[in-house]
């Protein structure tokens, strides 16, 4: 598949767990807002992979190791790369319950609310970065 039909079948998924993310946060489900929030820079990092290399992103959660595998890290400032490093903890899948309750501890509306807003300005960076790598390849 081409590059930019790999990326856009990962942007595809990214538009739906962004919209995901603000129903839940609508609904005061904060956890569940933050696991989103973590999907849809996950996957917007592998979009970008996805215009930069030949092979498939990584089966990795770790955004760090995304953003460095295709270069974009080195791009990001240090507030991008810190949400990076916080939102790690959002990554839900197969926790027990006392791991996903220590994590909602941590959250209210104020906390989940930043945690959108910095989600979606970091998407619409990586948006704009692939849009750039996009037209010099």
């Amino acid at each position: 598949m081409a590059n930019k039909d790999r990326a856009d079948k990962w942007l595809d998924i990214v538009a739906e767990d962004l919209s995901v993310a603000e129903l839940l946060f609508n609904n005061g489900h904060w956890l569940y807002t933050g696991f989103m929030c973590h999907q849809v820079i996950e996957k917007a990092l592998k979009a970008y992979w996805c215009v930069c290399r030949d092979d498939d992103p990584p089966y990795l959660h770790d955004h760090g190791k995304i953003a460095k595998g295709c270069g974009l890290y080195t791009k990001m400032s240090e507030e991008q790369k810190d949400f990076l490093e916080g939102i790690k903890q959002m990554n839900i899948e197969a926790r027990y319950q006392e791991s996903k309750d220590a994590v909602a501890r941590t959250l209210d509306r104020e906390t989940t609310a930043m945690i959108l807003e910095t989600t979606k300005q970091l998407h619409a960076w990586i948006l704009e970065k692939l849009q750039e790598k996009s037209s010099t390849r």
